[in-house]
């Protein structure tokens, strides 16, 4: 229960919060007089919580050069990560897995080999105000239920947002995601994901919003623009598959098609127009692979589409 004030400095050590009700507090956030928790050598995690650590609250602090995450949260309950810094942390930048009523804002992330802020396997998170770029996935939602995604800006990173439901994890539905009013651009980064660490080596170079497989996804008054593969795209855990050349039967412990998708009201300008070779499906503003039900487009502004026209939302 207790506030933790951190005078400015390079502080070169990792740290296991396993209490309650902490907060890591950074005394200053302005120009050079930073906190900076830096790895001492070879450790995998800047900090880590576990379950025994609800109430986290993190502030005002920079995490780098670790190892596999720089803020890795599993098991926490009523978490906040505001103005937190990552960089270069391997695969994950900030990492709330099985998490539940967070609050991830003002934070950013570069230079992550599969996501700069990453959601799994969480409920009622709200990811809000950030900065990713210069990632594999700029920010990720993955098989969750019921997060927001607001007023983020991500952009040169391989994908500026993956919404995703993948197979072999302990939570088998992603739904209830509404991405509204962010700015996914020019997410045209070569993908340097690890092709033995999982699917996020597979992520099509140039791509705004990628929603594979997940349910009841809302996605309202974005900007998205310059992503030489699509702006949005709405497909099939099948796809995915097809390009790791899984059978489908991989995908047997999900339903792997997108339902009651609702992509409204975004502005897209500029993207296709230059789609990585060898995919199965064109460059475009807006895409949808045909799979799924009951998902409809209404009232965006784009100039091309796969298939054209895309149905409508009553």
């Amino acid at each position: 229960g207790q506030v933790i004030s951190i005078e400015a400095g390079t502080y070169n050590e990792a740290i296991v919060v396993n209490k309650a009700n902490i907060q890591m507090i950074g005394a200053s956030c302005y120009g050079d007089d930073k906190v900076i928790i830096q790895n001492p050598g070879d450790a995998d995690n800047g900090i880590t919580v576990n379950d025994a650590g609800d109430g986290f609250t993190l502030r005002n602090v920079t995490v780098q050069n670790f190892k596999e995450n720089g803020v890795l949260l599993s098991h926490v309950d009523n978490f906040l990560l505001s103005h937190v810094t990552a960089i270069n942390d391997g695969a994950y930048g900030l990492f709330p897995v099985f998490c539940k009523n967070g609050v991830i804002e003002y934070c950013s992330a570069t230079g992550h080999d599969d996501t700069g802020i990453y959601v799994g396997q969480s409920d009622s998170v709200a990811m809000q105000y950030n900065v990713t770029y210069g990632n594999v996935n700029g920010l990720e939602v993955e098989n969750c239920r019921n997060v927001v995604v607001f007023k983020n800006h991500s952009y040169d990173n391989v994908a500026g947002l993956l919404v995703v439901l993948l197979p072999g994890l302990t939570i088998k539905t992603a739904s209830g995601v509404l991405v509204t009013e962010n700015n996914f651009e020019n997410n045209n980064h070569v993908n340097f994901g690890n092709p033995a660490d999982g699917f996020e080596a597979l992520v099509p170079t140039g791509t705004g919003i990628l929603n594979v497989g997940a349910d009841n996804v809302t996605i309202k008054n974005n900007k998205i623009t310059n992503n030489n593969f699509t702006g949005i795209a709405t497909v099939s855990d099948l796809v995915l598959g097809a390009l790791a050349g899984l059978p489908p039967e991989a995908f047997a412990d999900i339903e792997p098609n997108p339902d009651n998708s609702k992509i409204i009201d975004n502005v897209l300008v500029n993207n296709g127009t230059a789609p990585p070779a060898g995919l199965p499906l064109p460059g475009v503003d807006l895409l949808w692979d045909g799979s799924g039900t009951n998902n409809c487009w209404k009232n965006n502004t784009y100039s091309t589409s796969y298939p054209a026209p895309l149905p409508v939302c009553n």
